[in-house]
């Protein structure tokens, strides 16, 4: 899943970028209150985390704006600030989820994880389809019982499919969401990703919709 991260302190946007890369996410990085605003509207994400205090527009007003153009991506506002009605004031601009610094970046990844799964329709980070048994806060994945390896791009791609379980997925919309903003990306890849998900685990797994894309049924 693709998570844009807005913060403007670099050095703590490192580390959560690398945390979340090591949970099977892939991140942006934003330090700009104007660009943040841009990235959030033009590019697909599955989730957001948003700074408050930001230079050149101020996280509270970008996330009013989202709102106001119906933008409904998960977003977890992150702030120095922890007076409650700073709090309130951000969730009912919009935030989903709310974290004072300081704290544990473990907690922080677990919330991530909870917004993405929320917004995908499922109550669990385990997801069961198939025989597949795969577990998206642990990054584990297991056939018919057995732990599979899979590499983080064949991760992504079933992880996103199976989270939208019986929707149609374009090979546009996988590549949006498995791959960074500055990831040179290759469309072709994604059919070999899916045709080597097919022998880690069978071949009826993922369905090809000519001239549509892939999607995983129950």
């Amino acid at each position: 899943m693709r998570i844009l991260i807005v913060e403007d302190e670099k050095t703590l946007a490192n580390q959560l970028a690398e945390q979340l890369r090591q949970s099977g996410f892939v991140t942006d990085l934003c330090h700009d209150g104007n660009e943040a605003g841009f990235l959030g509207e033009t590019e697909p994400y599955d989730a957001i985390i948003l700074d408050l205090g930001l230079p050149g527009r101020d996280g509270l007003s970008i996330l009013k704006e989202w709102r106001s153009k119906e933008m409904t991506t998960p977003v977890l506002v992150l702030t120095a600030r922890g007076q409650l009605h700073e709090k309130i004031e951000g969730l009912n601009a919009g935030a989903d989820d709310y974290l004072t610094k300081p704290f544990q970046v473990a907690e922080l990844v677990a919330r991530v994880h909870a917004l993405v799964r929320r917004a995908a329709g499922n109550a669990s980070s385990i997801l069961e389809i198939g025989g597949v048994r795969l577990d998206m806060a642990a990054s584990q994945v297991w056939y018919e019982g057995t732990p599979i390896k899979l590499t983080a791009h064949e991760f992504r791609v079933l992880g996103y499919l199976m989270q939208h379980k019986g929707k149609v997925v374009s090979r546009s919309e996988l590549i949006d969401h498995i791959y960074a903003q500055d990831f040179d990306r290759d469309s072709n890849t994604v059919e070999v990703f899916i045709g080597r998900i097919r022998k880690k685990t069978h071949a009826d797994l993922i369905e090809t919709v000519r001239g549509l894309g892939y999607r995983i049924n129950e």
